[in-house]
């Protein structure tokens, strides 16, 4: 993909309170320091108050399927929400986008997302054998995939009853059409899976970032936060306090 002379885009989501504006300072900032293509940034949110004003913020779209409840706007789950992103039109916005989830960390510069050649770029799913991608970090162009807006639409029951999640909607369609292709491996890396030291081991070593890793996901527990305290969220595992997070989400 030649970016020469293009404005790329950064895409995240914000909705409702499971992370604060917070988040979505620190992904911008972030993506400020380890980007130096020319780029918009761009949040998608429900709730502007905290974002700072260098900060492009638009409402979620409204792409006619949600259940537009001011406390609940998508029924089935806030992680849909990602698939507004596919709308055509997105505001003003055109071209190659990099879509980043919120709980993430930048660990090294990310312009190579917006290199190779293809339709959809997705994170290959961790624990999955299928096609089944991640999308913590999806690259795309505006207005590309709208189909998958419409499939919700016209034929919403029957496709939520064969996935468990947004992602495996998404990218077993996009696998389908012949679109979905994966980062290379060691790009995006899970903090639990591949940061923490194995078994007994991390009652004695911090999480370190594996060589090559660009983008850091944090999927369900610990988040960022909880990693710079020594929070493991979850009884069975062990995470002592990561300076190199703290060093980097800010």
């Amino acid at each position: 993909m030649s970016t020469t002379a293009q404005t790329v885009n950064v895409l995240c989501i914000k909705w409702g309170k499971k992370y604060g504006p917070d988040y979505v300072n620190k992904l911008h900032a972030m993506v400020q320091r380890n980007l130096t293509l020319p780029f918009r940034f761009v949040c998608l949110t429900d709730d502007a108050e905290g974002i700072d004003a260098s900060i492009e913020v638009k409402d979620i779209p409204k792409v006619g399927f949600q259940d537009f409840d001011e406390r609940q706007p998508w029924s089935f789950g806030h992680g849909w929400l990602k698939v507004t992103s596919f709308a055509d039109p997105l505001y003003d916005l055109s071209g190659p986008t990099l879509f980043i989830d919120l709980d993430v960390v930048i660990v090294d510069n990310i312009n190579c997302f917006f290199e190779p050649e293809g339709e959809f770029f997705v994170i290959k799913e961790w624990d999955k054998s299928d096609a089944t991608g991640n999308t913590s970090v999806y690259r795309y162009t505006i207005g590309a995939h709208s189909d998958l807006i419409e499939l919700l639409k016209n034929h919403k029951e029957r496709e939520l009853a064969k996935v468990r999640n947004e992602q495996e909607f998404v990218t077993q369609n996009l696998a389908a059409q012949g679109k979905l292709q994966y980062w290379p491996e060691g790009w995006c890396v899970s903090f639990k899976r591949h940061c923490l030291p194995k078994g007994i081991m991390n009652w004695f070593k911090p999480a370190t970032i594996p060589t090559g890793a660009k983008i850091v996901a944090f999927h369900g527990k610990p988040n960022p936060p909880d990693a710079i305290a020594g929070i493991s969220g979850k009884w069975y595992r062990r995470v002592l306090p990561v300076q190199w997070v703290k060093e980097m989400w800010q």
